[in-house]
């Protein structure tokens, strides 16, 4: 082969490969993940659950990720610019999220990392059968809210009445709101409501709970995991011992948390992608709810409010923040 003709065929051969490329990518399945809050690490332990399944981003696997770091009212949008890409499946972090990927498409599998109530948000029929496009997983499990007012107890001596923080117009706060109250009654605890509807309104709550209750019980919503620097700093300045029900918020400040890994929640969100890309329907894939609870103490937030965390709480803790 003459010099020329070697060169000619090394340029054509250059410019093929990227087409190639190109090709085998367009043939891969895509994955949209959507996700209301970003900086928790919740997509890397997603993709982390999906290596699991010899699951490789971009040699076996496209995925599409959009985040509305924080401005849910961009969640529409994003959820629309992933139906677009026709994926296979869309994994949505947080309820917001889920809402988003349900009202942009009916047809593409849906898995939820975690929602709190999925059945009183609309998003399944049940449990054990969703029977939409939409399956995954729950955050909370029977008999928690009980469990948060026992540890509270443990933390705060002479503990009498709780403050309960909710939004009113979120269903699954709501939901809680009802187990506390069964829980309390033999508990010997009274509860008081505070209601927050904006961001704004946690200062004021922790006021209005600091003047009334011992300690406070905050339950999930998407505003409280948007907001939850809000949240803890309004719990610091009024100096009110408060339980919370993920990690994340005992890492920022405060003082105890109890509930499921929100980053174990999106590593097994990949189980369901993997058995829907493998041809399973989410309509028949029960949503899995959690039998592993983190217990989180901060211990600085607790010196600082004068607070001598008992030993039975140091020892059963999964993670003391120093």
């Amino acid at each position: 082969m003459r010099r020329r003709e070697f060169v000619n065929l090394l340029g054509g051969a250059t410019v093929l490969w990227p087409l190639a490329a190109r090709a085998q990518q367009q043939t891969l399945p895509v994955i949209g993940y959507l996700e209301a809050l970003s900086g928790f690490g919740w997509a890397e332990a997603f993709q982390r659950g999906l290596s699991n399944f010899g699951y490789v981003p971009n040699l076996t696997v496209i995925i599409e990720q959009r985040s509305a770091a924080g401005q849910t009212g961009r969640l529409p949008a994003l959820a629309a610019e992933l139906v677009d890409l026709r994926p296979k499946v869309i994994v949505a972090s947080s309820p917001p999220a889920v809402l988003a990927a349900k009202n942009a498409t009916s047809a593409i599998p849906i898995v939820m990392a975690f929602s709190n109530d999925p059945v009183a948000l609309g998003l399944i029929e049940s449990l054990a059968r969703p029977g939409g496009n939409v399956t995954g997983l729950s955050n909370l499990s029977a008999g928690l809210m009980g469990k948060r007012l026992q540890i509270l107890m443990e933390v705060v001596p002479n503990l009498s009445r709780v403050g309960v923080i909710l939004n009113p117009d979120n269903s699954g706060s709501q939901a809680n709101y009802r187990e506390l109250q069964t829980a309390a009654i033999p508990l010997r605890l009274a509860l008081d409501m505070f209601e927050v509807k904006r961001p704004e309104d946690f200062n004021d709550a922790f006021q209005a709970a600091a003047e009334r209750v011992n300690g406070v019980a905050v339950l999930n919503n998407p505003m409280l995991l948007t907001h939850y620097g809000i949240v803890v700093a309004a719990a610091a300045r009024h100096k009110v011992p408060t339980i919370y029900f993920d990690t994340e918020t005992a890492q920022a400040g405060g003082l105890i948390s109890y509930g499921a890994s929100t980053l174990d929640l999106h590593r097994r969100a990949a189980v369901y992608v993997d058995k829907i890309l493998k041809g399973a329907k989410p309509a028949d894939l029960p949503v899995e709810q959690p039998t592993k609870f983190t217990l989180a103490v901060n211990l600085k937030t607790a010196k600082a409010l004068g607070i001598k965390i008992p030993q039975s709480i140091l020892v059963r803790a999964d993670e003391l923040i120093e």
